[in-house]
């Protein structure tokens, strides 16, 4: 597929990275030529410098032929002209933009045919805050993905001294709970992927996934851990879009409060919000912390854009006592250093993104996609299409589909109904297929599973 990518930013970069370890045709665009140096460098991709929406530009870059525009400047205006030009000069098929500004979002007629043709509208901080908000909905989690409209969910635990299943082989688990529909899809452990058997015995620490129906995941979660109580108190750091949507999103549910340090801003947030308690001061501030009793504070969201500002306020309400940290972290490098420390969930806004991104650019019918593990895994949601004449998975059971190396089926849904972990359910058309990929070289591999052949019509 070739794809043209306009930003080298963080959210560009990534993509750039993903898809050209996949062998698709990628050039990108930007302003700034040190970025599109060290990008170029590092990837098999080509590279223009100059205006993201320029036609010139635009054309250097190959949109004669392009099967795909994604714009993701920092320019929301620059996204929206670009995918305009693409379409009026270029007939670009496909064209998805990152928009972030709420005015433009909230009038959905800017954005068709007759207006701005954009394909697929992609909201950062509307993904990273409906991230952030399923990862308080259930407290003992790492990571909280939805699928299938939400019917089954993937949720990542480490698992901690003192939970049922640990120390005990998987085939306990549906011994143990026979009621609960579930399935194990992968271990990381130590940062290794384990490929899940019955007799796989459940280690102090390793990082579970595990996919099962919503109503079952809270059961799930007690087995691998102690379970928390629900959250109360929350203070978020950093009142900007992020912090004003989650705050917005969860103040119904629970005592929130925001730190912000521009006195407009809290101005703006405290005549917008109706419960949400806004202070203005800095999150670093030693004494407003202890003011606003941070020691009482089940979660402390750092959510600024500033790497380091989020780091050190989120290290210093750990130590003043705040029961939970979670981070946004931009810069991949800062992710590792600090997650499993004093900080105990790093949150990369790229990879929230990347996942919608990828979803569209995916070959076959996918409905969305997930990166696990900062990247190096995926969770996929494909549509089986066809019959048996033409899929490859239609009319099999779960247990005869070939799949790649490292890769499980964890759930398939069909209209109301959720398979989960049975190898003998045979797979239908249309279909919903939930797969697990630990190693991202066979995505193309489990792409072309999902494609009908010839003669599918």
């Amino acid at each position: 597929m070739k794809i043209i990518i306009l930003g080298a930013g963080q959210v560009g970069g990534s993509l750039a990275e993903h898809l050209a370890s996949e062998a698709n045709d990628i050039t990108v665009i930007d302003i700034d030529g040190e970025r599109l140096r060290d990008l170029g460098d590092r990837l098999d991709i080509g590279t223009v410098h100059g205006p993201c929406s320029f036609p010139t530009i635009l054309r250097q870059a190959g949109a004669d032929d392009a099967d795909m525009l994604v714009a993701v400047t920092n320019s929301d205006e620059t996204n929206m002209v670009a995918c305009q030009i693409a379409h009026t000069l270029f007939r670009t098929p496909t064209k998805i933009a990152r928009v972030r500004e709420s005015a433009y979002l909230t009038r959905t007629e800017l954005f068709s045919p007759e207006a701005f043709p954009i394909d697929v509208l992609i909201s950062p901080e509307q993904a990273v805050t409906n991230y952030i908000k399923r990862l308080i909905e259930y407290p003992n989690a790492l990571q909280v993905l939805d699928f299938a409209s939400g019917k089954v969910q993937l949720v990542c635990v480490r698992a901690y001294y003192g939970g049922p299943l640990v120390g005990q082989e998987l085939r306990q688990l549906h011994k143990h709970m026979p009621n609960v529909n579930s399935r194990v899809a992968a271990i990381f452990r130590r940062d290794r992927p384990i490929f899940p058997t019955g007799d796989t015995i459940i280690e102090v620490d390793d990082e579970v996934f595990f996919i099962a129906p919503r109503t079952h995941i809270r059961s799930m979660i007690s087995e691998l851990r102690r379970v928390d109580d629900s959250y109360r108190k929350i203070i978020i750091a950093g009142g900007g879009h992020i912090g004003e949507r989650l705050a917005e999103t969860i103040e119904s549910l629970y005592q929130v409060k925001i730190i912000e340090i521009d006195p407009e801003r809290c101005q703006y947030l405290s005549d917008t919000l109706d419960s949400t308690v806004v202070l203005h001061g800095s999150a670093s501030d030693r004494d407003l912390l202890v003011e606003e009793n941070i020691d009482e504070a089940d979660i402390f969201l750092a959510l600024t854009n500033d790497d380091e500002a989020n780091i050190m306020a989120s290290l210093l309400a750990k130590r003043l006592g705040a029961r939970k940290v979670m981070t946004i972290i931009n810069n991949p490098a800062y992710v590792d250093l600090v997650q499993s420390g004093a900080i105990d969930i790093a949150i990369s806004p790229q990879l929230a993104t990347l996942g919608t991104l990828l979803a569209h650019v995916r070959r076959g019918d996918i409905v969305s996609v997930h990166s696990l593990r900062r990247g190096a895994a995926e969770a996929i949601e494909a549509v089986a299409h066809g019959d048996k004449k033409s899929s490859k998975v239609i009319g099999r059971k779960i247990r005869d589909v070939h799949l790649p190396a490292g890769t499980t089926i964890g759930a398939v849904v069909r209209g109301e109904e959720v398979f989960i972990g049975d190898n003998d359910v045979v797979i239908e058309a249309e279909d919903h297929v939930i797969l697990f990929v630990v190693d991202k070289k066979h995505i193309r591999d489990v792409e072309r599973l999902f494609q009908p052949g010839l003669t599918f019509f």
